[in-house]
Order: structure tokens, then sequence, then C-alpha cells
């Protein structure tokens, strides 16, 4: 590991000595590349130093509480001294573990959200509408964008599917857990006799991805145009604006008729016909790479069931980490921190212990 700091402190020393080159300033994409380079590793470097300052003043109490004459107060003194820069020397090391532990690549990106009403019937779609206002509460409160790709609702105001495109810092870093079967325990509003019934949703998280990062012949993908046409014959269009891609390789089917115009909803079906492709392609690539490596959270394994929802009983219970929550109102409304967290800690402390 330490190897690996080092190479890292010198690679910094050298970019920061290029970064101040005239020449280089003069080429702006160079330099605007090293220095994002270098505010990459700032953190680590940071966290170096502060660990090397720690170690020196470590070796310097020790060889000063072993050269003797100190008196009795003064050695009591310079033992806490000790204990405490073992702590904050172990401390250190293991955010310095953290820090070089690799990146997700997608982490950064916007996302697609596809939730789709899975068992139960209507009452499933009403979760499903529960959980896409959940999400876009989320996104509201940590200041991201979300945009309706697809909409296709039922009669009682739930919805079949649903996509949405949510833009913002860190995006995909925090909604990549929630991948999977989501669970509802409590009485649906049409049953008479009050018994609890369960449902299920199934939500599917993929990163927006460029045109450069999938391959995608356009001869593979037919395009048909329809007639959009809404709940009850509601916002039926007079032409031909819904759009159905089929890549044919894959059978893969997107369908968009959102916007009024075609072109629009041409443009949207396409931006996640990208991410499913890219998404089947990450997973072949982690099929391929080694099946031990698919670790419980964050797999994105959409069969596993996640999370159940309990009305009755007022509680969210996340079966990855074992965490109940007792404040279903507040999560329904967006107050995901706490669970999200829990799984990002989790999934470190899972790639540190294969470090």
């Amino acid at each position: 590991m330490y190897d690996k700091l080092d190479f890292i402190q010198e690679k910094y020393d050298e970019l920061s000595a290029r970064v101040s080159d005239p020449e280089i300033i003069g080429d702006q994409p160079v330099w605007q590349k090293f220095v994002k380079e270098m505010s990459e590793m700032e953190p680590i470097v940071r966290e170096y130093a502060e660990y090397k300052k720690n170690r020196d003043a470590l070796t310097e109490t020790k060889a000063t509480l072993e050269g003797g004459g100190l008196d009795d107060e003064m050695k009591e003194l310079f033992k806490l001294e000790l204990s405490d820069l073992e702590e904050r020397l172990a401390a250190g090391a293991e955010e310095l573990q953290r820090l070089l532990l690799p990146k997700d690549p997608n982490d950064d990106k916007n996302v697609f959200l596809e939730i789709r009403a899975g068992t139960g019937g209507e009452e499933a779609g009403l979760f499903g509408a529960d959980l896409l206002r959940m999400y876009m509460r989320y996104g509201e409160r940590r200041g991201w964008k979300s945009e309706v790709m697809d909409l296709n609702e039922t009669g009682l105001g739930g919805i079949k599917e649903a996509v949405i495109l949510i833009k913002g810092k860190g995006a995909y870093s925090r909604l990549k857990y929630e991948s999977g079967v989501h669970r509802v325990q409590r009485v649906p509003e049409t049953e008479s006799s009050g018994r609890i019934h369960t449902s299920a949703a199934t939500v599917a998280v993929l990163p927006e991805v460029d045109d450069v990062e999938v391959e995608m012949d356009p001869n593979d993908v037919r395009v048909d145009v329809y007639r959009s046409s809404g709940n009850g014959g509601q916002s039926v269009n007079t032409t031909d604006s819904a759009v159905r891609l089929t890549h044919l390789p894959t059978g893969i089917i997107v369908t968009c008729q959102d916007e009024k115009s075609q072109l629009k909803n041409k443009d949207k079906a396409f931006k996640v016909l990208r991410a499913r492709l890219y998404d089947e392609k990450m997973k072949e690539q982690n099929r391929e790479i080694s099946e031990t490596r698919k670790n419980q959270v964050g797999s994105g394994d959409r069969s596993e069931r996640i999370r159940t929802y309990n009305f009755p009983q007022g509680r969210v219970s996340d079966h990855r980490i074992n965490l109940t929550l007792y404040k279903l109102d507040y999560f329904l409304d967006g107050d995901l921190d706490e669970i999200v967290g829990g799984l990002i800690t989790n999934d470190q402390a899972e790639k540190m212990r294969n470090f």
C-alpha cells in the first residue's frame, strides 16, 4: 500500500510542477486534464501527509520514552501521547485504504431509474407510484433534477412502468444500491375486509452513458411510431408521436411517449436504450471476470428482494444490511440517506476486506 502511496505522491508533485509551466497553461485541454488528475489525488496526498507526520511523531515519542531520563509524571504524559498517536495512525491507515479503493467509473453519472409493477395487481401499481414519488423527492432533497422519460399509468393512479432520468452530482453513486425487488405490506385501498396484502415492484438503476461507451449499429434497431394514449383515453395525440425501439440482437424494447414531439421521444428512447445495453455489457463483463466478485450490496441482481415497506408497523427494512427504521412516512417522502449511507458503508467495508 505504501509503495502505491509514494507513487501517487510523486505523481502529484510532478503534476503540480507541470501545471505551473507556461507552455502547459497555454494548452488549456492538457492543463485542465492535469488539474483534474490532481484534484482526484489531493485527498489521498493530504491524508498521507498527515499519516507520515503522525508516524514520525510516534517514532520520536517512542525514542524519548526508551531513552530514559524522564520522571514518572513526564513518562505518563509521553505514554498518553504515544497511545493517542497509535490510534490516529490506525485510523489514518484505514482512511488511506478507503481512499485507495477502486472508484466506480459510473459514480458521477446521471441515472435512468426504472420502476415496474410486479406481483400484486393494482396494488403493485399504486406502490410503484409511491416509489416514483419517493425517488423524485429524494432527488429534490439533494438538489438533483428529474425528467420523466416514459410513464405508463393504471386506472387508479398507479403505474405499470415508469422511467425517469435523474441528473445531479453523484446520482449514480447513491442510487445504484436501489436496484432490486421492493416489497410492500399494507391494506390496499380496494380491500374491504382490512386484510394485509403483500405486493412488489422492481427498480432498476442504470448510468447514463455516452454514445462512445456503447457500440450500437443503427441497423440493429427497429423504430416504430404510434399514437400515445393516457389514462382512460386522456392525452390522446392526433399524431404518431410515441416511439417504440426494438434492439433486434438482444430483444430489448424501449418506449417513450412523454413528449408531444416524435423527435424528442425518439431521442429520449435512444438514451434509455444505450443505458440498458451498457448495463447488459457490464453484467456480462462481471460474469466473465468472476462470479465470486459479486457481493450482495450493489450487485444489481433484480431477482433479489432488497427491501420491505411495512405500513401497519410503520417500518422500512433493508435486508442486505439488516437495518430497520421505524419512520416509513419520512422514508417515502425522500429521506433515504440513513439507509443509503449504511449501504455505502457496508459496500466499502466489503471492498476493504478484499483489498
